[in-house]
This record gives C-alpha cells, structure tokens and sequence, in this order.
C-alpha cells in the first residue's frame, strides 16, 4: 500500500480528539483482569491464570532456532530474492550474470556466454581470473570457492581491493543461487588448471576435484537449476526475459562481449528473441539509444549523451536522452550495471542537473519563462538512459531496486550539469529547440493548474456534495486534507479541531462494503461509497483522472482498535480496487490515531500505543 502517515499538524489537531477511546487512561499495574470466558459462561477462578502459565511453561531454550548456513534463504526465500515467482526465479540468474559483469567492468574478462537449456538450466560462463580455488585463511579446511557457494555475505566486493565497483555487493548472489538450485555446478578454470564441484540445494555433493591441465582457458562458469520445491513446478525462465537482461549488461559496459544462446525449442513462433545472438555496443549507452528509436522522430538531430568522471567521487557516470515526438520515452537508469527500475539519488540528480542547467541558460538568453522550468518539464516525455559507477553504493532490499546513497545525487548533479551547459552553448539552435520545448511545456503544465484550480471551485458550487461532508474552504487541492473518521461522533470533534482552510472531514458510518467480493450493483448502490466517490471528485476505474481530485491528500483516520484496523482495510481496499492511481500518484494516507492520553497536571501528552 503506499499509504503513508498523515502531516504531524492534521494528527495533532484532528487526531488527537477523533474518539473518546484515544483519552482513556493508560493502564494500571494492579487493575484487575477480565475473567476469562468459555461459552458465555464464567471460567474457574484462576482459569486464565493457568493457561498463561501454561502457554508459558510451553517456552524453553529448546523453541529457540538457530539457522545455520544457507538454511534461512531455503526457510525464507522471499527475504532474500523478494518471493519465490518467476520474476524472484530470474532474479537468480540476474545475480550469476552480475558476477560475471563485475570481473568484466573490473577489467579482468572481456567475454560472458549466456545459455538457457530446454530443461530450464541456466549456464553463465566468463573469462575472468576465476574464483579462488585455494583454502580459505578462515576456514583452512574448506577451498574460498566452497566458502562462497556456502556462506552467506562472503565474496570479494565488501573491499575496494578487489572490486572498486561491484553490482552484487550484498554478498550473498552465488550463496542464494546455490540454496535455491536443487542442482548446480560450478567450473573455474585458473592458473591453467579446470577444477569443478556439484551441489544440491546448498549442499556440496563432493569434494572439489581437480579436473586436469587447462591451457587455452580461464574464467569461471555456473550453471544452475532452480529447485521446483521453492518455485513451484509451473515456473520458468522466459528466453525474452533473459535476452533482455543480457543485451541491458552489454550495453551498460562497452568493453564487453556477451554472447547469448538458448535451445530452439523453447521459443515460441511469433517471439523475437534470438537462438543466438552476439550483443557488443561499443558506443555504450548511446548506440542503444539510437537503435531503440531507429525510425522515429526526435525534437534533436542529436542526443545529450556523453561519459563523465565523478567530481571528487571515485567512480563514473554515463547518460543519454533524447525526445521523441511521437509518444512518450522513457528512463531507464542503473549503478554498476544493476538495473534500479524504483529509481534513487542517481536520477534526482540528472533531474537537477538538467533542470538547472536549462534555467542557467535561458536566463542567459533571456528567454521569458525559462525561470518556471522544472525537471519535468525538460525529461516528462524524454528517452532516457543513466548509468553510474561508483564505490560502496547502497540499495534499497536485497532485490535492489532504488539506489540510496545520498551522496550521488550531488555528484551526478555536479557532474552532469557542466556537460549539459557546455552541449548548450556549443550548439545555440539545438539549445533554443530545447528552451521552447521545455517553456511550452511548463506553460501548459501550469494552465492545467489554473484549469484545475477553477475547476474544483465550480465543481463545490455545482456537484451534490455528501451532507455530512465538513469541506475546506481553500478554492484549489494544493494543500488541502479530506480525513476519513468513524462515524457522527468521530466527525464531530474531528470537525472541531480541524483547520478550516485546509482540512476537511467526512464521517463514515459504520464498516464500508467490502468491494472484494462485492457485484458492480452493489457497489453503486452503497451510499457510503457513493458519498466518498463525490466528495473526491475525481471518478472511479477507468474514469479515474487525478486533475479532478478535490483534495490534495486522502487520510484513512480510524479509531487505534481491532474495529478501526478492519474499517480503514476495507477503505484501502476500495481504493485499490477502484481508484488504484490515487495510491500510486501518492494521494492516500494513513493516520495513526493515539490510544492513550496522558496527564500529568496541567501536562498532557499522547502515546500511539503501549510502546510508544
């Protein structure tokens, strides 16, 4: 859900007085408890006292697990790889490839093969310096690769010896690889030796054995099979998928050469993906660019695109936008070839940059409206590709999908921002089609606004708003709050401590209809529902249209009780159901009422609950 909390002040004033069961007391040591029940009847004194001491006598040093090794990725798969479906299974091999890309972009393999087999075995080879074959200083007993394949948040990316910018840095890729195969083998090919080892589910099957003298080969090779018990025996790898993820790596690192392969059969008559395919760009991000929009028009002849050392940053930064003017682009960005389709610091940053830079050269210009340009304005409808390199970078889950490191939004800013002022001034035409495109934008974007704006103020005079409906008095949505509370009485004070301009306040009454299992009739005739549909204004499914939203923020303020838990599950579910773009674009909160007041003479202060 992307229900966030609601704004401290709007808690504060209408959260605070919502129900008469947030000013209870706290509770006492010496109250006495409830007797406990069974069929409405009275238990024996001391039932309860007994079953408590039953439960507890139950729990003992012997209900404490301890998971060793690769148990806990086999126990929970999902804290590792995000769920055990097909796009969890794919990111297995996403991991596998990572390595690979990791010894390539450290500059020790110039090559990776990709093969996908009719029995879904994914086999991944580099020619890299191969994983170390000789005892672990820790575990004398036990080679380094076994150690890897065996050990979580082992490898050779938590120091810059090794990798300066490594992609798999949570240290755990290969480990969760092996926990989830219920068949892998792995082959390192080194110091002009092949030594090879099996295993299943996590478990080597044999010691390593050295195979014999290798002499025209070097690197490592694994290849894997993901065990049906985990993902199921209907999930597989899609030879698209895979595709995709190789031709991303190889234009993310121009000095490799990924060669990619999959057996015939599992291609499907009208697919495009290739049985074979050699994928090597050596223009990076910018030939790709160019081959995805081959054939369509752009507002320049040429894209912004370039390479750049970080200022003072240790790493490395590489884009590429253009603007297509037949439909909308895209933005694609990635940190140390990972793809990270949530986005992160990395791309504020070259939302900053251009924004800024675009402004700075339309005040130079004086261009009129420059000033009103924002990042949006400028990449909204661009297709765009970012990829950065840089030390120790910090993702969001272990799926890492968001990249977080502070720090790289200001040096992709800084970075950035100096090639795109200097591509501006070094062409003065393509500069001034640029300026336009973005003022017209941001011309449109605020008459939208403005259209919005006089449209919800005729919306209030026109639309049959709900009666219990205590609305704003603010004639536009930016900054205004509609809080969802339990009831007349709810309502009543909720009204009472609100702030008038900005904060309005529907009572619900009673539990919703639960719009899960519920026909099309009965939604429409549930007048609790259609009095939320016109009080937000904006319609519902596939008439949903964000600009005619009422209120700027949607807040579910229910009582800190199991009824009030089930209440704002059946509005979430609602909203899901039918108005799902109100949580994506961000619009629906959550309020976290308190249970408890507390006084101390003339102090008085609130506690959401019996921790806090």
């Amino acid at each position: 859900m992307a229900a966030g909390r609601a704004g401290g002040g709007a808690r504060a004033k209408a959260g605070a007085k919502a129900k008469s069961r947030a000013n209870k007391p706290a509770r006492q040591s010496g109250a006495k408890p409830k007797p406990a029940r069974s069929n409405g009847r009275q238990a024996a004194p001391g039932a309860a006292k007994a079953a408590l001491k039953l439960k507890g006598d139950a729990y003992s040093a012997k209900d404490i697990e301890v998971l060793e090794g690769l148990e806990p990725v086999r126990r929970r798969p999902g804290m590792y790889i995000g769920g055990t479906d097909e796009p969890a299974m794919h990111h297995l091999a996403a991991e596998v490839l990572d390595n690979a890309m990791d010894e390539a972009v450290a500059g020790h393999a110039s090559r990776i093969d990709v093969h996908l087999a009719a029995d879904d075995t994914v086999t991944v080879t580099d020619n890299g310096r191969g994983i170390p074959v000789d005892p672990h200083p820790k575990f004398k007993k036990k080679p380094a690769l076994e150690v890897i394949l065996t050990t979580l948040h082992s490898g050779g990316k938590f120091s810059d010896k090794v990798y300066e910018t490594a992609g798999g840095l949570h240290g755990v890729g290969l480990s969760v690889v092996n926990a989830l195969s219920d068949r892998l083998t792995v082959e390192v090919a080194r110091e002009k030796t092949l030594w090879r080892q099996a295993y299943a589910r996590g478990e080597p099957k044999a010691p390593l054995k050295n195979m014999g003298a290798v002499n025209n080969r070097r690197g490592t090779t694994v290849a894997f099979h993901p065990d049906p018990k985990v993902f199921g025996t209907e999930a597989r790898f899609r030879p698209a998928t895979l595709y995709r993820m190789a031709r991303s790596k190889a234009y993310l690192f121009k000095g490799v050469e990924i060669r990619w392969s999959c057996d015939p059969k599992l291609l499907k008559a009208k697919d495009d993906t290739p049985a074979k395919a050699t994928l090597h760009f050596p223009g990076g991000l910018e030939d790709f660019l160019a081959s995805t929009l081959e054939g369509r028009k752009t507002l320049t002849a040429e894209p912004f695109s370039g390479r750049a050392d970080l200022n003072g940053g240790g790493g490395k930064l590489e884009w590429a936008i253009a603007w297509p003017l037949d439909e909308e682009g895209f933005f694609s960005s990635y940190c140390n070839t990972i793809p990270t389709p949530q986005g992160g610091t990395h791309e504020l940053g070259l939302r900053s940059a251009v924004s800024k830079g675009l402004r700075s050269h339309g005040e130079l210009v004086g261009a009129k409206g420059a000033a009103k340009i924002t990042p949006e304005d400028v990449i909204g409808d661009a297709s765009v590709m970012l990829s950065l390199f840089i030390n120790n970078p910090q993702f969001q889950g272990q799926t890492k999908e968001r990249l977080s490191n502070p720090e790289a939004q200001k040096l992709v800013e800084t970075s950035l921002r100096d090639h795109f002022e200097h591509w501006l001034s070094a062409a003065p035409e393509t500069a001034k089609t640029v300026l336009e495109y973005a003022i017209e934008r941001a011309e449109i974007r605020l008459k939208r606004r403005q259209d919005k704006d006089l449209k919800r103020q005729s919306a209030t005079r026109k639309l049959r708003l709900p009666g219990k409906l205590a609305d704003c008095t603010r004639g536009r949505a930016d900054g205004t709050e509609l809080f969802l509370v339990e009831g007349d009485s709810a309502g009543g004070s909720a009204k009472q401590g609100r702030n008038r301009e900005t904060q309005a306040v529907l009572p619900l009454r009673g539990k919703i209809l639960n719009v899960a299992s519920a026909t099309a009739d009965k939604l429409n005739a549930n007048q609790e529902l259609k009095d939320l549909i016109e009080a937000l204004g904006c319609g519902t499914g596939d008439a949903f249209m964000e600009d005619d939203l009422r209120y700027e923020k949607v807040i579910i303020m229910t009582d800190a009780d199991v009824d009030g838990a089930h209440i704002a599950s059946l509005l979430m579910t609602f909203f899901f159901k039918e108005m799902r773009q109100l949580i994506e674009t961000k619009h629906l909160y959550l309020a976290m009422p308190p249970l408890y007041r507390l006084s101390q003479g003339a102090r008085t202060t609130y506690a959401r609950d019996d921790a806090h």
